[in-house]
Order: structure tokens, then C-alpha cells, then sequence
């Protein structure tokens, strides 16, 4: 099977590049950038280089503040978001503007814009060449238009760029309606995928350029979050109206947007396929004898983790800076390190999640004791792999699904890796003051008493005194993510059915737990809970919300289903951190409050913005 290597253009000068950057400034014109077939490569990868890093802590608005929440010492645009301080003055992580950490996506579009209307004057190039590069900056320019309603709801559509003399009036734009963008986001898509090609042939000179599988799965999750209820038949904003357009808000739910989004992910993975993807698989090296549960937590961290694995569709962006911020501080009472902080934790509402090993959520399972999951447990032989032998730490750690250790770290926890391949001599976490991995420093440690383990490549070496990284390019697409969003679309439309069963099973499989079916109808209180719509549809949300953990796609789910209100309004919980004495350490304890109203569905844009252009309406709410 032909691997696909879909990363990021930093491989190839992508992250520094832009076209003034490397045309001396007298003749850094338009006609100058599209006189030869070099130069107007450069200003497509000018198009590239506007991609957010949506791994990156500093910048990406999605990583942290549910799955994930950092130390209040620790300051930064993404936190302030986090905290709930955001302001009509100055936004932080304005992707409108390009300020306070954001990305300015209304130059990418522009240069998108500029690009399509003059690759076909470039001389010396096939036409075939020339449409496969213009489909890459339709697909960019769509994805970028997509990026901006995420965030900011109904915005102004650039179709065109406008020409220097344009009069007063077309400069200043207003916001389209919600559902015209996203039809015009998809009619992009579709102009592209065509002259898309299905692998990249030139690995060596072409990573990360656009293909056909990455296209037709950002078209589905477009149109997975164009049906989805925040955008389809949302009463909320009845009041929201353009002067112009009208009402930006279609108050009339369509069950129809739902059947296009179930087409087009079938039509995404069975074009993933085509190419050779699968879900990815550890298969231990020779002479490397490992336990059945961790080859299944392998697995699920490789999926992340290792650069060249089958399941990636599109990835980009390295992970380094991001490793080295949420790794345990110290491993040992000998070892000092520091390119380690670990200064952010998952909170406990984010441990919640994970199923019990029968598959099934923890307040479900009827073999697995809820009420005395804060209880004190020895961890015996039986659990070595997944826990310390003889260590004490609570209950709830025990007999959860591959995926909780696979994906968080905890007082006694295994920590497989780092250095150490031998499963009978692994590294373990203990986080009660006094512990090696306890707070000990004032801004380095996390904040909860769990560390995102998904996140840290197992390559990574922790010497006597040093850390050494192993980078690798954030998954912003992979094929379970595909998979679950046709069984999502798949349910919405038709309720429960063999499709959405398929993907889910294919999912649960590679996690080692039984279909839903089987896991429901043998170990749930609620046994019949996947026959119904309604039903499927939050075993489906939660499927979502532990397979893509820490993978800065919660946020964005919440936010579609119209969930965050009541999910971003609980209290962020960790371990009373500062004991010593188990009993005391495993008491709740709020790290902080978390408030969201209905204002924060979308983000502000920039005050001078609206006193500028006064046809612009601030986002609802602001």
C-alpha cells in the first residue's frame, strides 16, 4: 500500500514564505509574480502559509479551555480566550484582522483571489497544471471563508477582489447570509475537487499540496456543520438581520442538509480509500513483545503521533513547541529537565468522558461501580500495564477503555515510551505533593493532575538531564474523523442504520471495545438507547468527543451541536494537588470557573471595524 504523506509546507520553506520575501522590492509586482512558473509556485505557497496552526497553544483557539486548561501563572492570547476575556477593543485571536495571535484570512483570501485570476497567464505551464494549481487555491480560499464562519457566524463573502477605483459603497460589505456561504463554500470545493490528484506523486518537491481526499473531506465536514443545529433552523437569532439580506439566520430546519452531508462524507472516504488510507494499527518491531492493550493504546497515540501513519488524511504544522509544553515536568527523582513545563491538564470533566472497558459511559456500565469512583485502590499485577503495581490512586482509573490510557496520564499511570520500549520496565506518573511529577514549580505543572499524553510522541527521550523531541505534523483530518461524521449524518437523516453502526463499530474496534450494539445491549442501564435518533446521536457526540480528544476539535463539535452553553458553563475540576495523603488529594477541587453566554457562539470583530464600515454588523450578542 502506497503511503500517503500529506504534511504541511513547512517541509518544503512554506512557513517563511511569501512572495515580497523573495522578489527583490523594485520588482515585486503582479506582472513580475506570474512571468514564470517558479515565481507563481512561491505565491501559491504564499497562499499555504496562511493556515493556522490549530495545535499550537499560543494561537489556536480550540486546543485549550474544555479538553484542556492551562495554569492561571501562564499567560498568553489562547488563554485569555480561555478565561473568558474577550473584548470588542481588541479581540484576542482575531482571525478577521490578523491580530492579538490570529491570522489576517481576509489577505489569505485576497491573495487566493489574486492567484486564481492570473495562473492562466503564466506561460511555460500545461493547462492541466495550471487548473491543478488554481483548484489548490479555490480549495484554500474555500477553507479559509470556512475558518472565518466558524468563528464569527454569517461574514462578507469575497468573491472577487475589488478594483482599486471601486466606489465607496462596494467597499464596504456586509455579512452574508449563513446559508450563502456555506453554499458558495461548497460550489468552491466542487470546482476544485476535479483537477485535485488523488495522491501526491512528487513526495519530494509537493508535500503537503492539496488533493482530492483532503478536499472531498473538508467538504463534508462543511456541510456536516452547515446541518448541523447551531446553522440549521437556529430560532436564536431571529433578530439578526442585514439591512440588506435580511435575516443572516435560516430559522427552518432542513433534515435535507443532512443528506448531502451523509453524500458527500461517503464519497469522501470512499475516495480515502481509494487511496490507500486505514485506520492506523501499531504492529510492534521485531523482538519488541508487548501487551495487547498497549499495542491498542499504540495505536491511538500513533494515529496522532507518527508522521507517515495510514490514517492521516491532511496534516500540517509541528508539534514540537506543543510537546514540550504539556509533558510532565519530571520523571524521576534523579532527572531534572528542563525542556519540559507542563503546564496545562485536562480537567476531570474531560476524564468523564471515557468509556469503562465494556464501552459504555462510566454512569452507564452496570458492572462498574459509579458511586465509588473517588474511592482508594491498589493497583494489583492484573492492572500493571495500565497502572503502577502496588501504587494506590482512585478508582475511576480502573478498568476504563484503552483510549483513556492512551490518551491522559494520571497518578500512577503507565506512561509507555519516552525512552523506555520495554513493557515490564515503563515509566509511571505520581502527581500527590511529594511525588517526581507533582508540582514543584511554581509555573510548571498542570493545573488538574492529568497531562495530555495523546500529544506526546512516544519517540521522545527523556535523558539525565535533557529532552529530545521527536516532531511530527498535527492531524487537522484523519479518517476516524471522517468515519464518525457520515455516522452522524448518516443518523441524523435516517436514524439508526447499518452505516452509521458500521463506522462507529470500525472506530470501537481499533480501541479494542465491542460494537455499539453489543456494548449497549450487554452492559448499559439504558440497553435500547441506540435504537432511537435521539438516542445514537449522544452516543455518536461522546464517540466524537473521546476519539478526537486534545485534537482541537471538541470546541467546534460543541459548538455546532449548541452544546457549549451547558457543557463551557460547568466548572473546570482537577485533585487537590497540594496533598500528600491520597484521601485528601483525590477531593474535587475547582481550578476555575468557566462562563459562557450565548454571545460567545461567535466571536466579536473589532470595534474600529464597524465604526469604519458602517454597513458591518457586530456578531450577535456584542
Amino acid at each position: 500500500m502506497k503511503k500517503i504523506i500529506i504534511l504541511f509546507m513547512s517541509l518544503i520553506g512554506l512557513n517563511s514564505c511569501n512572495y515580497l520575501d523573495i522578489v527583490p522590492d523594485n520588482v515585486a509586482t503582479l506582472e513580475n509574480a506570474f512571468t514564470m512558473r517558479s515565481t507563481a509556485e512561491r505565491f501559491l505557497f504564499t497562499c499555504y502559509s496562511y493556515l493556522p496552526n490549530q495545535g499550537g497553544i499560543p494561537t489556536s483557539p480550540s486546543l485549550l479551555g474544555h479538553e484542556i486548561i492551562p495554569l492561571y501563572v501562564y499567560n498568553s492570547n489562547s488563554t485569555a480566550f480561555v478565561r473568558g476575556q474577550q473584548n470588542v477593543v481588541d479581540p484576542v485571536l482575531n482571525w478577521w484582522d490578523g491580530l492579538m495571535g490570529g491570522i489576517d484570512m481576509y489577505q489569505a483570501i485576497r491573495d487566493c483571489n489574486i492567484f486564481i485570476e492570473n495562473i492562466h497567464a503564466v506561460p511555460n505551464m500545461s493547462d492541466e497544471e495550471k487548473l491543478s494549481w488554481e483548484s489548490e487555491a479555490k480549495f484554500l480560499k474555500a477553507y479559509y471563508h470556512f475558518l472565518l464562519m466558524q468563528m464569527y457566524g454569517p461574514i462578507p463573502i469575497i468573491r472577487e477582489n475589488l478594483s482599486i477605483d471601486a466606489d465607496l459603497e462596494k467597499v464596504r460589505v456586509s455579512r452574508e447570509p449563513i446559508d450563502a456561504g456555506f453554499s458558495y463554500i461548497t460550489a468552491l470545493l466542487d470546482e476544485a475537487i476535479p483537477h485535485l490528484p488523488l495522491i501526491i506523486a512528487d513526495e519530494g518537491n509537493e508535500l503537503g499540496r492539496v488533493t482530492k481526499p483532503i478536499a472531498m473531506s473538508i467538504k463534508a465536514l462543511v456541510l456536516v456543520t452547515a446541518a448541523s443545529p447551531l446553522y440549521n433552523g437556529n430560532r436564536d437569532y431571529l433578530s439578526y438581520t442585514d439591512p440588506k439580506y435580511g435575516s443572516l439566520f435560516n430559522p427552518d430546519y432542513d433534515v435535507e442538509k443532512w443528506r448531502l452531508a451523509m453524500e458527500a462524507a461517503e464519497a469522501a472516504i470512499d475516495v480515502c480509500h481509494e487511496a490507500g488510507m486505514e485506520l492506523h494499527k501499531f504492529r510492534p518491531g521485531v523482538g519488541q513483545n508487548l501487551s495487547d492493550h498497549t499495542i491498542i493504546q499504540m495505536g491511538i497515540r500513533n494515529a496522532v503521533c507518527e508522521k507517515w501513519n495510514s490514517e492521516v488524511i491532511w496534516a500540517y504544522t509541528g508539534a514540537t513547541a506543543t510537546q514540550t509544553a504539556l509533558t510532565p515536568r519530571t520523571w524521576d527523582p534523579t532527572r531534572n529537565h528542563d525542556g519540559m513545563q507542563g503546564r496545562y491538564g485536562p480537567p476531570l470533566n474531560t476524564v468523564n468522558l471515557f468509556y469503562t472497558k465494556n464501552g459504555v459511559p462510566i454512569d452507564e456500565d452496570t458492572g462498574w461501580d459509579y458511586n465509588g469512583r473517588f474511592d482508594l485502590k491498589v493497583a494489583s499485577a492484573a492492572d500493571k500495564y495500565n497502572i503502577k503495581q502496588g501504587y494506590t490512586t482512585a478508582a475511576m482509573h480502573f478498568d476504563r477503555e484503552d483510549r483513556f490510557y492512551a490518551s491522559t496520564g494520571f497518578d500512577g499511570g503507565i506512561w509507555y515510551g519516552q525512552g523506555k520500549f520495554d513493557d515490564n520496565d515503563t515509566w509511571h506518573l505520581e502527581g500527590r505533593a511529594g511525588g517526581f511529577t507533582s508540582r514543584q514549580f511554581a509555573d510548571r505543572y498542570t493545573p488538574t493532575g492529568y497531562w495530555p499524553k495523546k500529544l506526546i510522541n512516544y519517540l521522545n527521550v527523556v535523558g539525565v538531564s535533557s529532552y529530545s523531541v521527536v516532531a511530527y505534523y498535527w492531524p487537522n483530518m484523519r479518517l476516524a474523523d471522517l468515519y464518525l461524521l457520515y455516522a452522524e449524518a448518516a443518523n441524523e437523516y435516517l436514524g439508526p442504520n447499518d452505516g452509521s453502526f458500521e463506522y462507529l463499530d470500525l472506530v470501537r474496534e481499533r480501541a479494542g471495545l465491542p460494537g455499539v450494539q453489543d456494548a449497549w445491549a450487554q452492559h448499559s442501564r439504558n440497553p435500547t438507547k441506540f435504537q432511537t435518533k435521539e438516542g445514537l446521536r449522544e452516543i455518536i457526540h461522546q464517540e466524537r468527543r473521546i476519539e478526537l480528544v486534545y485534537e482541537a476539535k471538541g470546541l467546534w463539535d460543541l459548538l455546532r451541536w449548541k452544546k457549549a452553553a451547558s457543557e463551557l458553563s460547568k466548572p473546570m475540576i482537577g485533585w487537590d494537588l497540594l496533598q500528600t495523603d491520597a484521601a485528601l488529594y483525590y477531593r474535587e477541587t475547582v481550578v476555575f470557573e468557566r462562563t459562557f453566554r450565548q454571545r460567545d457562539y461567535f466571536q466579536p470583530i473589532r470595534e474600529y471595524n464597524i465604526i469604519r464600515n458602517r454597513n458591518l454588523l457586530q456578531s450577535p450578542g456584542w
